[in-house]
């Protein structure tokens, strides 16, 4: 028997417990089972986790125990992403350091620290969520086997060329002091003043209209459209930098627009990315002004050693003091920011590694339709993203806490010495290379940048499968089942994955690919750690609330669609699992004398609740294969709360009560619809809502089904052939019994306020369901005679 009240908090510590002790998400290695694999996002140890954790990994928790329940081997692990520039930021926030001002090894000892403790705190937290994880396949991005794959994997790439080190323009963070991706780049409009400078051109006046002219001395050319007549007679001649005094060359170039500022555009090295492109297109000389730390280059006169916002005051007030500011007028404009900071990038001249991408983008463009995209919109987000590529994927930062890359440099002569995989995983800092250059020379340099932190994490199919290991089972893994992830990374995550998979595999990386969508603060604004704008902790809303009733609320959006999140919500939640509680406590009550055997004959209405749950299967079976399970559990919920609770139940209830007046073998007729339909919704739940529909199978199903956890059962009803008629009747009797409460209610009269006549129609061949129906009908209806008449259609009148 189950307890009147549900009581969350001691039923979620009991079974959870229950599921570590039984092994109930172990994925068995020896199974002969069909395999499901889950590439799931190591989430990065920047800070605590919030609702839209929650929300999104939920998601992807289900479909886990979806699959589980179709009687598949699940492969499901969860990993930390816990090394890169977030973890450090989040280090020395909390400890008010910065790296910069400390040695190395100590800085890593305390960002070590740190990432174990909140490593516990998440895992304990998606402990307490009910996820369905197989911990053994536990990973870290830092740890000494994933450090292995990941220097292992960039040496394959260097010894084929897809990796290789360059000295060129690259984004740059001068806040966080590292080179960064175009992937990492965010756009943000800002208000800066546009200002109009006269360059002479032969004694001639040519105004150039620029945001930044603290770069006037890194100026190496002027352009003009080839297009714009105003200005052809200039091209080939040289102009004069004001302030600074010397000549550059005025060039033709389409890129320039007619339409903005003058006409007349200023390069320099490097104010955008246009900048960049011209630079290399066009040969042209580099000229130093902006250093990796913000500030202006000290030789670079009237402005060195000034940050780059204070050196744009004073040039301006130059450019007024020497009659060069012609005019300077308010704008608001795009700028690119730093997706971790927020922080404007520079652009400067520095050597690092990148992995070719470039050269690559139709295959890449090719993968996106040999992926199925959940939902299928998002697939033009990949594609977007892909055709714009401009740049190849810059993978060293400079950084502390992360994996290094493998490699020295010869002090002699330069050459890049790789290290040898034997010696896997090696830090290039702590030792040497065994062997000589080839030079001769025996001194080294070691690189001290470490990989992006999306160069490792990029690489999770790869982990997940123990690539390149005794343990190695790439070709039974891949392509992974799914992978599940929020849309703003798939310019990185799924892009770089599908790029690192291809080569290391040849193979995609996964068949699906599930894209979730955020939990917004407000209006535009999505929840973050960074931000810290969540209204609870995970934590708290789990003590107070449940962790079911948070998973049934991460459930009810569609697919790829931002929501709201406000607790007030989890009052859905709350009230659907008391309905839970109370109809199966109503079911578990007349069914203690049920001994589970199938009856000789079963009546019509429980025939068609038998069938309609069969058909309900079917139905969430399609969506969650195409990973709608809000549309599902609405499917699910539809059914609960009308066919099962509002009409099944107040149809067979007095059958229930009153065997005496109905008949023995009635009631058990109903007793057997109530078994398999009540077990059957408990099934379908159970991968929103783990917890509670474990206490319940527990405490009553097990005895019959014998097995260990209403986890490891599958939907078993299937039917390929539906009895529509028997579909049919359970509809028209619905209606009935609606016609009658919709009589009542417009009355003001009591439900059970009896009716005299209740006069029915309906179709002839449905005669034989309806008669043995008969005493329900009455009993629900209150009715005093019934006349039953044929009719094409349903029909009701009352008397």
């Amino acid at each position: 028997m189950l307890s009147k009240k549900y009581n969350h908090i001691e039923s979620e510590t009991k079974w959870r417990e229950y599921w570590k002790n039984f092994n109930i998400y172990k994925y068995d290695f020896e199974s002969e089972k069909e395999t499901f694999s889950i590439d799931t996002p190591p989430p990065t140890i920047s800070g605590s986790l919030h609702i839209g954790h929650i929300f999104s990994y939920t998601q992807a928790e289900i479909i886990a125990r979806f699959q589980r329940m179709q009687g598949k081997n699940v492969f499901y692990p969860l990993g930390f992403d816990d090394n890169g520039l977030p973890t450090e930021r989040l280090v020395e926030k909390e400890q008010n350091i910065r790296a910069v001002e400390m040695p190395r090894d100590e800085f890593i000892e305390k960002c070590l620290i740190t990432t174990n403790k909140y490593e516990e705190e998440f895992k304990n937290l998606w402990l307490s969520m009910g996820f369905s994880v197989d911990w053994n396949l536990q990973y870290e991005t830092i740890n000494t086997r994933v450090q292995k794959i990941s220097q292992k994997a960039f040496l394959d790439m260097a010894r084929a060329g897809k990796a290789y080190i360059k000295e060129s323009p690259v984004l740059w963070c001068t806040t966080c002091q590292t080179s960064i991706a175009q992937a990492e780049l965010e756009s943000k409009d800002t208000e800066t003043t546009f200002n109009y400078i006269p360059f002479l051109v032969d004694g001639e006046e040519l105004l150039v209209a620029t945001t930044r002219p603290e770069l006037l001395y890194g100026c190496v050319c002027l352009f003009v459209n080839p297009e714009d007549e105003r200005y052809l007679k200039y091209i080939g001649k040289n102009a004069l930098v004001p302030l600074y005094n010397y000549k550059i060359p005025i060039l033709a170039d389409e890129k320039v627009s007619l339409e903005k500022g003058t006409g007349v555009v200023m390069c320099a090295t490097f104010g955008d990315i246009t900048d960049v492109e011209w630079y290399e297109n066009h040969k042209l000389p580099y000229k130093k002004v902006i250093e990796s730390d913000g500030k202006i280059n000290d030789y670079v006169p009237l402005i060195g050693g000034s940050k780059v916002s204070k050196a744009r005051g004073e040039i301006i007030e130059l450019l007024k003091v020497n009659n060069l500011l012609r005019k300077s007028e308010i704008i608001t404009h795009t700028v690119s920011i730093h997706e971790r900071c927020g922080k404007p990038i520079e652009i400067i001249h520095s050597k690092q590694w990148y992995i070719d991408i470039l050269s690559e983008r139709e295959r890449y463009l090719k993968a996106a339709d040999e992926i199925n995209w959940y939902p299928p919109t998002m697939k033009n987000r990949y594609i977007a993203w892909v055709e714009n590529l401009k740049w190849d994927w810059c993978i060293s930062r400079q950084r502390y806490f992360g994996i290094q890359f493998p490699l020295w440099y010869c002090r002699k002569c330069g050459k890049v010495i790789l290290a040898k995989d034997e010696e896997l995983p090696v830090n290039p800092m702590e030792v040497k290379p065994v062997l000589a250059c080839s030079c001769g020379s025996l001194e080294f340099i070691p690189e001290t940048a470490v990989f992006d932190t999306w160069g490792t994490s990029s690489l999770t199919p790869l982990i997940n499968s123990s690539w390149n290991t005794e343990n190695d089972i790439t070709k039974k893994l891949l392509p992974m089942g799914m992978r599940t992830q929020a849309h703003e990374i798939i310019r990185t995550w799924t892009f770089y994955t599908i790029v690192r998979c291809l080569f290391h595999t040849g193979s995609l990386p996964w068949k699906d690919i599930m894209i979730c969508g955020f939990v917004l603060a407000k209006k535009g604004e999505k929840i973050s750690k960074s931000k810290n704008n969540a209204p609870s902790s995970p934590k708290e809303l789990i003590e107070k609330h449940s962790a079911d009733a948070l998973r049934y609320w991460a459930a009810g959006a569609k697919l790829g669609t931002d929501t709201m999140f406000s607790e007030n919500e989890l009052k859905i939640s709350k009230r659907f699992l008391n309905k839970l509680w109370n109809a199966a406590n109503f079911g578990v009550m007349q069914l203690q004398d049920f001994n589970g055997d199938k009856p000789m004959d079963i009546l019509p209405i429980d025939q068609w609740i038998i069938e309609k749950v069969k058909r309900l299967e079917s139905v969430v079976t399609v969506n969650l294969n195409q990973y709608e399970i809000g549309v599902a559990k609405h499917e699910i919920d539809e059914f609960f709360w009308n066919d099962f609770c509002d009409d099944y139940l107040e149809i067979v209830k007095d059958r229930l009560y009153k065997p005496e007046i109905h008949g023995i073998a009635e009631r058990l007729s109903g007793q057997y619809a109530i078994y398999k339909v009540l077990l059957e919704i408990l099934k379908l739940y159970a991968v929103y809502v783990p917890y509670i529909t474990e206490e319940i199978y527990q405490s009553y199903y097990k005895d019959f089904e014998k097995t260990v956890s209403i986890h490891t059962m599958q939907w078993e009803i299937k039917s390929d052939i539906s009895n529509e008629d028997i579909l049919c009747f359970g509809e028209n009797l619905k209606k009935i019994i609606g016609e009658v409460r919709k009589y009542k209610s417009e009355r003001n009269l009591s439900l059970k306020e009896k009716i005299n006549i209740l006069k029915i129609s309906i179709p002839e061949n449905q005669d034989g369901y309806l008669k043995k129906t008969l005493l329900d009908i009455k009993a629900c209806t209150w009715a005093e005679k019934i006349d039953i008449n044929f009719s094409d259609k349903c029909d009701v009148e009352i008397n």
